[in-house]
Formats: C-alpha cells, sequence, structure tokens
C-alpha cells in the first residue's frame, strides 16, 4: 500500500527528554512523488523545516529548527509510518547533528480533522 503524507498533520505523543519537541509542535507534511518536506512550530520551537525522501512505510530527512532560546538546531531521523484505524504513526529514531550529537526518539500521531 503507498502512503501520501500530502498535507496532513501530526503532533507528538511521546519524545526523548534531549528532544525539543512536545505534544504543542505541529507538524504539516507535503509530498510530491518520492520527496517528503514538512514545516513545524509550537512549544520549545518557533519555527521548523525537514526535507527528506519516502519508499515504502520508511521516511529519511534533515531537520533544522530554531527553539524558544534563538538557538539553531539540526539532526537527521529516520521514521518508521505505522498505519492505524485512527490514521497514521510516525515512529522516529533521530539524532543532533550539532551540539552533544545524542540521539533519541518520538512518536506522533496524525492529527485527523
Amino acid at each position: 500500500m503507498k502512503i501520501s503524507l500530502h498535507n496532513r498533520y501530526f503532533k507528538p505523543i511521546s519524545q526523548s527528554p534531549n528532544g525539543e519537541v512536545s505534544d504543542e509542535t505541529v507538524f504539516h507534511y507535503r509530498q510530491q512523488g518520492d520527496i517528503i518536506w514538512a514545516t513545524y512550530e509550537g512549544g520549545s520551537v518557533l519555527w521548523g523545516t525537514l526535507s527528506g525522501i519516502i519508499t515504502n512505510h520508511e521516511l529519511i530527512f534533515t531537520y533544522q529548527h530554531i527553539n524558544q532560546a534563538r538557538q539553531f538546531k539540526t539532526g537527521s531521523c529516520k521514521t518508521t509510518i505505522m498505519v492505524t484505524k485512527e490514521g497514521l504513526r510516525l515512529l522516529e529514531s533521530w539524532q543532533w547533528t550539532c551540539d552533544d550529537y545524542s540521539t533519541g526518539s518520538s512518536e506522533l500521531i496524525e492529527i485527523v480533522t
């Protein structure tokens, strides 16, 4: 089954302690073919973007954002897409490409309107 993320919204429901997103952060995804991109903001994130590719049920992307402290943060992420009866879930494994280069995980759920 081919999945499209175009014009879908997501929010985190869990996050590693070293991450910066929260349940106040909203991601708006777009897609053209196998290229994906998103903007995100809310909580400690003033503004962020991500871009990458989608293959089967997996996303590979890089991200960058500016946090409330006006720090520029960057990272990379590998995400597994799960299809549930409530909508899509994104299971993320990420790593900062700045500061301490630590790793973490997040889970996002689709906001269905």
